[in-house]
């Protein structure tokens, strides 16, 4: 590799891997904001959150990537352009294309590493974030009494304070309800003037130091008729009494991760490919069974009002039913079993409708989750050679104007990507076209930019366009034909 190539890349690198850091940052940032009122307040350990927000940035890298090699690439060759290097290697007879043979190797590189993580690191990076948010937001939160306000996060009790020193510890005015049998309700009530709390070393249990209180029990009764029961308790009063309450249902537990294996967010392409066909197949068997129900729930009837007709066979042993032979009521119950019998029919008929029409929008998410492996490979050789021309045309480095430019890019390839996958969501495109659809917008536009910085042609001067225009106005008046 000659020193052109390893500048390229060195100039390239250092852009790409900052601004992929900073996405990646105000994407976190944004997840924080989103699940700050989930993770607050609940005494998670550092390393639960710093575990989460590494799962959280990985789902974030089919963003911030293909963001970071737009940013990059027009940064990189707008500094080139700015201080007249790729004009020097211009001179020296050197096209545009192989100048940027290094970087479009580098970008190949980096979109198979893509693929490579979409397919592999994706689902796992998704499997875990969704355990891992899952048992942080049924997390209780963490034992926090405040100032009369009644405590419900330790299960079985509900506890209020008058008032809470931070500092030692000190209580007054503790109420206690004691329910942790849910079918007996609040079987015991505690009160104290003044109290003390700490927690065990290993903060599995919590220490309960009352003093000057008294007590309220229920005593349960065998009788089963409420007019028998007399409602019996034991009060009781106490200087000194300890109670010790178990904190294992404030302690943090993880979620099952088998509960999220079956979701299409967790699958490979194999994965992927074997539950659609099992989707199709379970979708074909319900309209096989759609068109056997329906043949066999509608048949031929003889048609009463005309007479004339032949009669046609029935199922059983009735030949013939002729309206007409009934009395009154017996026409009208026939016709009211009738209706009843159609309207079941059409419920029937529609509820299997409706289930093979979800079936199909299940089957349609697989299908998005299977394009999106490959999609962001090739969105981010798509970006690159929108980036790298225009930043050779527009001939500016740094952080002011190809850093807005970049972002408008990526806004319009953003929309366009969730409004394709929505319309897919909703039944209205096909997986293959809604996914595709920003490329299809997109891949127009890289040919057209790289055409135009292969060529040193400007696109950004407003004079040329407003020449060209003067021109084509000139020509239209000169023609005869037109004056004519």
């Amino acid at each position: 590799m000659n020193k052109l190539a390893l500048l390229l890349i060195r100039t390239f690198i250092g852009p790409l891997v900052v601004t992929f850091v900073i996405a990646l940052f105000i994407l976190d940032m944004q997840f924080l904001w989103v699940y700050a009122d989930d993770l607050m307040g609940k005494g998670l350990e550092t390393s639960v959150i710093l575990e989460l927000m590494i799962y959280a940035s990985a789902r974030f890298v089919n963003m911030a990537l293909p963001l970071a090699i737009l940013m990059s690439s027009i940064m990189t060759m707008g500094a080139l352009a700015e201080h007249y290097e790729l004009t020097a290697m211009k001179s020296a007879g050197l096209s545009l294309i192989r100048i940027l043979r290094p970087l479009m190797i580098l970008i190949v590189l980096i979109g198979v590493g893509a693929f490579y993580f979409s397919n592999n690191g994706w689902p796992i990076a998704n499997l875990k974030f969704r355990t891992l948010l899952f048992s942080v937001t049924q997390q209780k939160p963490a034992l926090n009494l405040s100032d009369g306000t009644f405590y419900n996060g330790i299960e079985g009790f509900s506890i209020r304070v008058g008032q809470k020193d931070n500092d030692t510890g000190a209580l007054t005015d503790v109420l206690i309800y004691d329910h942790r049998d849910p079918s007996e309700g609040s079987r015991m009530v505690i009160r104290a003037k003044r109290g003390k709390m700490q927690q065990t070393e290993d903060k599995r249990f919590l220490l309960l130091n009352l003093y000057e209180g008294h007590s309220y029990e229920e005593q349960k009764e065998d009788t089963r008729r409420p007019e028998d029961r007399s409602n019996p308790h034991v009060a009781s009063t106490f200087e000194h009494q300890v109670m010790r309450i178990d904190l294992s249902s404030l302690s943090f537990n993880k979620a099952d991760e088998d509960l999220f294996k079956s979701a299409y967010e967790m699958m490979t392409i194999r994965q992927l490919e074997e539950a659609t066909d099992s989707i199709r197949l379970r979708i074909e068997r319900k309209r096989d069974d759609l068109v056997i129900y329906g043949e066999r729930v509608l048949m031929m009837r003889r048609d009463t009002i005309a007479p004339s007709m032949p009669e046609l066979p029935v199922k059983g042993d009735v030949n013939r039913m002729i309206l007409r032979d009934l009395s009154y009521a017996q026409q009208l119950r026939a016709l009211q079993q009738a209706q009843e019998s159609v309207r079941n029919y059409q419920r029937s008929i529609e509820n299997l409708k409706e289930d093979i029409e979800g079936k199909e929008r299940m089957a349609d998410k697989y299908a998005i989750e299977w394009h999106r492996k490959y999609f962001l490979a090739f969105s981010c050789i798509v970006l690159f050679f929108i980036g790298a021309p225009l930043g050779a045309i527009i001939r500016k480095g740094g952080l002011g104007l190809p850093t807005v430019v970049a972002i408008i890019l990526f806004l319009l390839y953003y929309i366009v990507t969730i409004i394709g996958e929505r319309m897919v969501k909703s039944g209205s495109l096909e997986p293959m076209v809604g996914m595709w659809i920003s490329s299809v917008v997109l891949f127009p536009m890289s040919v057209f930019l790289t055409y135009k910085a292969a060529t040193d042609s400007s696109i950004m001067n407003v004079e040329a366009y407003t020449g060209w225009f003067k021109k084509l106005v000139k020509r239209k008046n000169a023609d005869p034909s037109t004056v004519s």
